[in-house]
C-alpha cells in the first residue's frame, strides 16, 4: 500500500470517529434546543391562561388558529401537593378541529385562585410539525456529515499526493539506477527542505557505492586470480611429484588426498566468485533461452554420467518456457537444480521435471524426510554430505532467482523433494 494511500485512510478513520461524535452530539443539542423552545412556548401559553383566570377575563378560545390546546380542572390540596411545578411529556392528543390524533408536547401545572382553590391547567402543543423537523434536521446532518467526511478525505488525499511528489520521483529514480551503470541525472528540484536532504543523501550514497561496486570487482578479480595461480601450481608440482618412482603406495595415498582437496579448494573458490559477481549484476546480458531445450541436454548428461544409479528420468512439457536471461546464468540455474536432484538421489530412484508455460519443477526421490526449506538454500548447508559437494548448488540456485525475481518454493510430499520455481512475466516472451 502506498504511503499517502495509508495517511488517508488514517485520517479518515479518524476524522471518521470524531465527525460521528460530533454530529451525534450537535443533533442532540440542536433537539434539545428545539424541546427547550417548545417548552417555553408552553411555559408562556400556560402563563397567559392562568392570569386571564385569575383576573376573571375570557379565557381564549380552544380553536385559537394555532392548534394549540388547553384544559382545567379542579383538583384537591393533597393532589396539588405532590404536583408542584412544571411537568412535562409526549402523548397523543385529539384535535378537535383537525378530528384526528396527534402527538403533542404537553405541560401540566397547578395554580391557586382568590379562594384557595387549586387548578391543575394542561396545556398542549402538537408536535407534528416538531418531529417532521427532527427528521429532516437528521437527515441533513447524515448527508453533510458525509459530505463533509469525503470532502476532507480527497482534499487531505490530493494534498498528501501533491506534497509527496518529490518522494515518489526519488523512488522513480531509485528504480532507474543500477549498481553498476552511469549514474542517471535525478531532476527532483523541490522547496521542502528534508526532501532537498533526502535527494544530496542518494546522490552521495549512490556514488560512493558505485566507487565500492567498482573497488570490489577489481578486489574479486585479483583476490581470484592470486589465489588460483599458487593453487594451479601446488596441483602441478604434486602431480609432478607423483611420477617419482621412490614413491611409497602410502605416500602416494597421501598425494592423491592432497591433490582431491586441492580440486575441491579449486571448485570453491571458482564458485564463490561466480556467487559474488551474481550478487553484484555483473551478468547484464541477456537473451531468450529456451528452457525445455536446455533442460534435455543436462538431463541426457546427467544420465551419462549417473548411469550406474540406474535413475529413472521423466519429463512432462505442456508447454514451452522462454525466458529472458543471462544464459551463463540459466544454464547454471538449470544445472545445479538437475545436479541437486540426481546427486543427492538413490539407487534406482527417481527423477520427474515438469515444464510449464512460466513454470519448471523438479522432483526426485532419495532422503525419506522433508529438508528446512530456508535452510537448503544458504550457503554451505549440506543436510547429507556427498563427496564433491561445496553445498553452493542451491545457493547458486537462490542467488539466480533472486536476480530475476524468480519464486521458488520446496516442498516434500509421498516421499519425493519437489522444487518449484514460478518465472514472472516481466521476462517471459
Amino acid at each position: 500500500m502506498k504511503l499517502v494511500h495509508r495517511i488517508t485512510i488514517r485520517i479518515s478513520t479518524v476524522l471518521l470517529l470524531l465527525l460521528t461524535v460530533w454530529a451525534s452530539i450537535f443533533y442532540f443539542i440542536l433537539m434539545d434546543e428545539i424541546n427547550d423552545e417548545t417548552d417555553d412556548s408552553l411555559e408562556d401559553y400556560s402563563e397567559q391562561i392562568i392570569t386571564l383566570a385569575l383576573a376573571g377575563r375570557q379565557l381564549p378560545s380552544e380553536n385559537n388558529g394555532t392548534n394549540n390546546s388547553y384544559f382545567i380542572r379542579p383538583v384537591t390540596n393533597e393532589y396539588a401537593a405532590q404536583h408542584e411545578g412544571f411537568r412535562y411529556s409526549d402523548e397523543m392528543v385529539y384535535i378537535e378541529s383537525k378530528k384526528e390524533t396527534e402527538p403533542a408536547r404537553i405541560l401540566k401545572t397547578i395554580f391557586r385562585n382568590s379562594n384557595d382553590q387549586f387548578f391543575e391547567l394542561t396545556v398542549a402543543i402538537p408536535t407534528i410539525e416538531k418531529d417532521d423537523l427532527q427528521e429532516t434536521i437528521l437527515y441533513w446532518i447524515i448527508f453533510l456529515y458525509l459530505l463533509l467526511l469525503v470532502s476532507i478525505a480527497l482534499v487531505n488525499f490530493w494534498i498528501l499526493r501533491q506534497s509527496f511528489r518529490p518522494l515518489y520521483a526519488l523512488l522513480s529514480w531509485l528504480r532507474s539506477y543500477t549498481i553498476g551503470q552511469k549514474i542517471p541525472v535525478l531532476s527532483n528540484s523541490t522547496k521542502v527542505e528534508e526532501f532537498k536532504r533526502l535527494n544530496e543523501a542518494m546522490l552521495k550514497t549512490a556514488r560512493r557505492n558505485a566507487e565500492m561496486y567498482e573497488q570490489q570487482k577489481l578486489f574479486i578479480g585479483h583476490a581470484s586470480h592470486e589465489i588460483q595461480t599458487p593453487l594451479a601450481v601446488c596441483k602441478n608440482r604434486l602431480e609432478l611429484l607423483m611420477n617419482d618412482p621412490e614413491l611409497s603406495e602410502k605416500q602416494l595415498k597421501e598425494i592423491l588426498k592432497t591433490l582431491e582437496d586441492l580440486e575441491h579448494l579449486v571448485k570453491l573458490n571458482r564458485t564463490l566468485l561466480l556467487l559474488t559477481k551474481i550478487d553484484n549484476f555483473q551478468f547484464q546480458d541477456t537473451k531468450t533461452i529456451n528452457i525445455n531445450d536446455l533442460t534435455k541436454k543436462l538431463l541426457d548428461d546427467f544420465n551419462e554420467v549417473f548411469a550406474h544409479q540406474n535413475i529413472d528420468v521423466n519429463i512432462e512439457e505442456s508447454s514451452i518456457l522462454q525466458p529472458r536471461m543471462n544464459e551463463t546464468l540459466s544454464n547454471i540455474l538449470i544445472r545445479n537444480l538437475l545436479k541437486n536432484a540426481f546427486v543427492h538421489n538413490q539407487e534406482y530412484g527417481q527423477v520427474s521435471v515438469f515444464i510449464q508455460k512460466s513454470e519448471l519443477i523438479v522432483e526426485n526421490s532419495g532422503q525419506t524426510r522433508a529438508l528446512p526449506e530456508e535452510e537448503i538454500f544458504k550457503r554451505f548447508y549440506q543436510g547429507s554430505k556427498k563427496a564433491g559437494s561445496t553445498g553452493l548448488g542451491l545457493a547458486l540456485v537462490n542467488s539466480i532467482c533472486k536476480l530475476y525475481n524468480i519464486k521458488r518454493e520446496y516442498t516434500f510430499n509421498n516421499d519425493r523433494h519437489r522444487f518449484r520455481l514460478v518465472f514472472p512475466a516481466s521476462i517471459l516472451i
